[in-house]
């Protein structure tokens, strides 16, 4: 990428990449916030004597807990009993104490069904003399699936396709998720009870609720079997569920299924929560790597959502404003954002939330000079592609002209993966082992 015009202008920019994936890399998350002195852990500043501990039971779910379990071991080493994990095809890590299992993201399959009933059997098994470590990172919610009495899985991947398709919130996703499931939602802290709970979360949700990452499996649920009837007749997804998840919501909201445990229920007295990474860590990395590459840097939102070619054509307007008049920054000038767009699937083609965002900014700054804007995935995958999303310059949709490409057809048929191809112009970075937020970046330079 670095070779194209405006390459030192990339080759900035995929510096600040790296240096702000290595700051939320799940080795660096856990060394930050863990520390064994003796027989005691503290966990930011929190003490537990392990000595008091019969067990130490490990589990754990999403893109990045394969790598969490390898650094907790090193950290605790034979004081870990025994642990199970379950991460994406493609994130595993080598571990000796703890067993890495694999499934698929974001459509849950037998394999991750299978791994959620042996988490499920092996915390029954605890009492309150144990020690019980939860690893939680995005893509966990996909990854332990096990479904609610009365639901087969072809139920779940079926209303998880809808949802993912429909340009709902991954909050309004994960509302659904934790009424048709046995461990979401509070209920994986139930099955754990009576031991002490320990939840460490490499957040992936924007503004870092923690009922909402990975569908909340140890703390308390606030949504409702209501609000996920809302959810799925506001996106007119309801007439498309399959009979027996619209039989299970609507039997749910009038009381004939329990609820999933509140805030407030003494099962999670227990239940301590801590988050070790998120988007807001990536981001203060980022910026802190563009002043000492000699940008003007502004984080503008660590919350940003809405749909992703929308956001597009405001980074490309920022651009703009940049390049013309030098502000909201002084040039040179980095402005970068944190959180999760969102995509409504119209067309047949392929892509991402990052890449339809890069193709419409793109479109947005075809002509302007020394303007490299990027938006990525941390996790290394953006939707069901190899790439981690895209960045573009002002050449970006010449060079797609050149090649017979149509850059609005191509957004209009969702198929951004293929326009931004064609330009040289996708992120790959391969899975990286962690999943925090998407970052997006514009960085401007004055024209030479």
């Amino acid at each position: 990428m670095t070779g194209k015009k405006n390459g030192g202008l990339r080759s900035d920019v995929e510096g600040i990449m790296r240096v702000a994936l290595a700051a939320v890399a799940p080795e660096a998350c856990l060394r930050r916030t863990l520390q064994v002195e003796g027989d005691r852990l503290n966990i930011s500043e929190r003490p537990i004597d392990l000595s008091q501990m019969e067990r130490v039971i490990v589990v754990g779910m999403g893109k990045a807990a394969a790598r969490m379990a390898a650094t907790l071991e090193e950290i605790l080493g034979e004081r870990i009993t025994a642990g199970l994990v379950v991460t994406a095809d493609g994130y595993e890590a080598s571990t000796e104490k703890i067993e890495i299992a694999l499934a698929a993201h974001p459509i849950p399959d037998v394999r991750g069904l299978q791994t959620a009933k042996r988490i499920a059997a092996l915390l029954d098994t605890v009492d309150d003399r144990d020690l019980v470590i939860v690893l939680i990172s995005g893509g966990g919610s996909a990854l332990l699936s096990l479904p609610a009495s009365g639901l087969e899985l072809p139920d779940i991947t079926a209303t998880n396709e809808l949802l993912l398709h429909s340009g709902a919130t991954i909050k309004e996703v994960n509302t659904v998720r934790k009424h048709l499931s046995q461990v979401k939602g509070g209920q994986l802290a139930r099955r754990a009870s009576p031991a002490q709970v320990i939840t460490l979360v490499l957040s992936d949700v924007v503004s870092d609720p923690i009922d909402a990452i990975a569908s909340g499996p140890t703390v308390g649920d606030p949504t409702t079997f209501s609000d996920a009837a809302q959810i799925l007749h506001r996106y007119q997804l309801w007439s498309e569920l399959p009979d027996s998840v619209r039989e299970r919501i609507e039997a749910g909201t009038i009381g004939q299924f329990v609820e999933t445990p509140k805030p407030g229920d003494a099962l999670f007295e227990r239940v301590t929560t801590v988050i070790v990474g998120s988007g807001t860590v990536a981001g203060e990395a980022a910026l802190k790597e563009g002043r000492r590459l000699g940008y003007h840097t502004l984080l503008l939102t660590t919350t940003l959502e809405g749909e992703a070619r929308e956001v597009g054509r405001v980074f490309a307007a920022l651009a703009r404003e940049e390049a013309s008049h030098g502000r909201p920054l002084p040039l040179p000038a980095l402005l970068l954002a944190a959180g999760e767009t969102t995509v409504t699937v119209r067309g047949l083609g392929k892509g991402g939330r990052n890449q339809e965002l890069a193709l419409s900014a793109a479109i947005g700054i075809e002509g302007l000079k020394n303007t490299v804007i990027a938006s990525f995935g941390t996790d290394g995958r953006d939707g069901p592609t190899d790439a981690a999303g895209g960045m573009v310059d002002g050449e970006t949709i010449g060079r797609m002209r050149e090649q017979g490409i149509d850059p609005e057809k191509l957004l209009a048929q969702n198929d951004s993966y293929h326009a931004l191809l064609q330009a040289g112009d996708l992120i790959v970075t391969g899975p990286t082992g962690t999943n925090v937020a998407d970052l997006c970046m514009v960085a401007v330079k004055k024209h030479q």
